[in-house]
């Protein structure tokens, strides 16, 4: 089987965040929150600040939203609609039916996108959409729990990603592991 991550590797920038502003145009109120996504992303890209200290700072302003979102399948259909265009083209020449994806974005969110892409396997993280609480967090190492829960015996041949330092883990279950920056694909291991 092969594996994939989803942002930056097979899609063009990070969904969660082009989410964020399909939202703030929906929701133009949400515009004032622009600024403190910015500085939490990038503390966090620097290493000042680890997913959980987001997760604590961000979390209830996260679910008071979420949990107020009418049809989130709709909305994400109607994402998808606009943003089919960032889908990266190496994707469709490497594609297998065994392919899985195990993103941080949402599942929620994602079966959308799988479903046109063939991808019949998404591991991602988990929104309860009736409370909006995150929960399963499935990014860096909390990846492992999240793809061995759902394929406990997988062996993967080939691991695809943008961040080796973030997804060392992955890497090292991995038979192979490339990575991809933009459409150039380099293998790591």
């Amino acid at each position: 089987m092969n594996v994939y991550d989803f942002d930056d590797t097979i899609y063009r920038g990070e969904s969660s965040l082009d989410f964020f502003f399909f939202y703030v145009r929906k929701t133009p109120w949400l515009i004032k929150y622009i600024p403190k996504v910015f500085y939490a992303l990038f503390r966090y890209k620097l290493g000042k600040m680890t997913v959980e200290q987001a997760i604590a700072q961000y979390a209830s302003f996260v679910e008071d939203y979420l949990k107020n979102i009418e049809d989130l399948g709709a909305d994400a259909v109607e994402f998808w609609d606009g943003h089919m265009h960032k889908i990266k083209p190496f994707y469709k020449e490497l594609q297998q039916p065994d392919d899985v994806i195990v993103t941080a974005s949402p599942e929620n969110t994602m079966r959308e996108i799988c479903r046109r892409l063939g991808v019949r396997r998404c591991v991602g993280s988990l929104i309860d959409e009736e409370t909006g609480r995150i929960t399963r967090l499935c990014m860096r190492s909390h990846k492992i729990p999240a793809f061995l829960e759902a394929f406990p015996d997988a062996e993967i041949d080939s691991f695809y990603t943008d961040s080796p330092k973030n997804d060392a883990p992955m890497i090292e279950m991995a038979k192979h592991a490339f990575v991809v920056k933009g459409n150039k694909i380099k293998q790591i291991k």
